[in-house]
């Protein structure tokens, strides 16, 4: 049987952290920095985790992530 293909968007922009989770970084912050509330922009530091549904989908496109 072949080997199975990981999604390269997603080796790229996920990882997996040692209890399951899917952890990515937060979104909204490429651009646009004018418009945001300094609010906004403190609590979308670091990184976040996806949530179960979401989660799921990544984790299909990443089979050999632990």
């Amino acid at each position: 049987m072949p080997k199975m293909k990981t999604k390269s968007s997603c080796k790229k922009r996920f990882k997996i952290t040692a209890s399951g989770k899917v952890k990515t970084a937060q979104a909204g912050k490429q651009h646009g920095m004018i418009k945001r509330t300094n609010k906004f922009i403190r609590n979308a530091r670091g990184t976040t985790t996806l949530s179960e549904p979401d989660a799921k989908i990544i984790k299909s496109m990443m089979p050999y992530a632990r």
